[in-house]
C-alpha cells in the first residue's frame, strides 16, 4: 500500500489557513459578546475623555503666557491624544487577576490555544465595537472647536496609525506581563496601578515632552512610555519626530518585555499547579 504524501505548499498553507479561521471566529465572537454591552462601551468611551480637559488647561495656558506650543496646536495635540489613547486602552491584568483568583484559567488551559489570545482578540473587538461611539465624541469635539479640524496627510495618517497599532500591541503586552504577577500575589492589579502614574506623566497624556527640559526629555526616551501616546499623535498631527528610532524602540521594548512575560508564564504556571488549581 503507497502513502499518499501532501505537497509541502499545502502543509504551509494549511496552518496559515487554520490561523485566519481562528482569528476570523474570534473576532466574531468577542464583537458580538461586546456589541451586547453597548451602553457600558459609550461609558468606558466617556472615560477616556481626560485628554480633553488637560487641552483646555493648555490652551488657556498658551493664550496667558508662552509655552512654546500655540493654542491651536495644544488643541490638535490632546484630540489626537484622545483618539490614540481610545484605541490603546488595556484591561487584561484585571481579567487574569480574576481568572487565576477564581480558578476559571484552568479550562482554559486545557484548550489547544494560548489564553493570552481570547485576551487579545477581546480587546481587538472592543475596539471595532467602540469605534462609532469615538467618531461621535470626535465630531461633537469639532462643533464645539471647529478651528481644530485637520486632515493629516496620507503619510502622516498611515504612519500614525501603524505606530497607534504597534503602541497598542506594546501596551498590552506590558499590561499582560504585569498580570503573570497573580500567580504569586493577588493584587497585581495594585502594580498596574503604580505603573498608570508614571505612564501617566511620562507618556505625553498630561502634557507633550516637547515641554520637558531637554535632560528630562532624553531620558524619558529611554522608556516605553512615550511611544505608548506621544510617538503616535506626533506622527498623526505632523511634529518632529524620529521614526526610526520610535519603531525600534517600541519594537526593542516588545521583545523585552515578551521574553519576560514567557518566562513568568512558565514558572507561573507551576506555581498555580502547585496551589492546586
Amino acid at each position: 500500500m503507497t502513502q499518499t504524501r501532501m505537497p509541502r505548499r499545502a502543509l504551509r498553507v494549511r496552518p496559515i489557513a487554520h490561523a485566519l479561521q481562528i482569528t476570523r471566529v474570534m473576532l466574531s465572537v468577542y464583537y458580538a459578546y461586546m456589541v451586547e454591552y453597548r451602553a457600558e462601551l459609550l461609558f468606558w468611551a466617556l472615560s477616556g475623555t481626560f485628554p480633553l480637559i488637560f487641552m483646555g488647561i493648555w490652551a488657556y495656558a498658551a493664550e496667558s503666557a508662552p509655552t512654546g506650543l500655540d493654542a491651536l496646536t495644544f488643541i490638535r495635540y490632546f484630540l489626537a491624544v484622545f483618539v490614540v489613547r481610545q484605541f490603546t486602552v488595556a484591561w487584561v491584568v484585571w481579567e487574569f487577576e480574576r481568572e487565576v483568583v477564581e480558578g476559571k484559567l484552568s479550562p482554559y488551559l486545557l484548550q489547544p490555544i494560548d489564553p493570552v489570545w481570547r485576551h487579545f482578540f477581546s480587546h481587538v473587538s472592543e475596539r471595532l465595537a467602540r469605534l462609532p461611539f469615538i467618531v461621535a465624541l470626535v465630531g461633537l469635539f469639532l462643533l464645539l472647536y471647529p478651528q481644530a479640524a485637520w486632515l493629516p496627510s496620507p503619510s502622516a495618517l498611515v504612519l500614525g496609525v501603524g505606530a497607534t497599532a504597534l503602541a497598542f500591541c506594546l501596551r498590552f503586552l506590558i499590561q499582560y506581563t504585569i498580570a503573570m504577577l497573580t500567580f504569586w500575589t493577588e493584587r497585581a492589579t495594585a502594580v498596574e496601578q503604580f505603573w498608570y502614574l508614571l505612564y501617566l506623566f511620562l507618556s505625553g497624556m498630561i502634557a507633550p515632552l516637547d515641554l520637558f527640559p531637554e535632560g528630562v526629555r532624553q531620558v524619558v526616551l529611554w522608556t516605553p512610555f512615550p511611544y505608548l501616546i506621544y510617538f503616535p499623535v506626533s506622527l498623526l498631527i505632523g511634529s518632529p519626530v524620529d521614526m526610526l528610532q520610535g519603531v525600534l524602540a517600541i519594537l526593542g521594548w516588545g521583545l523585552i518585555f515578551l521574553a519576560l512575560n514567557r518566562w513568568l508564564w512558565r514558572r507561573g504556571l507551576r506555581q498555580y499547579s502547585g496551589m492546586g488549581a
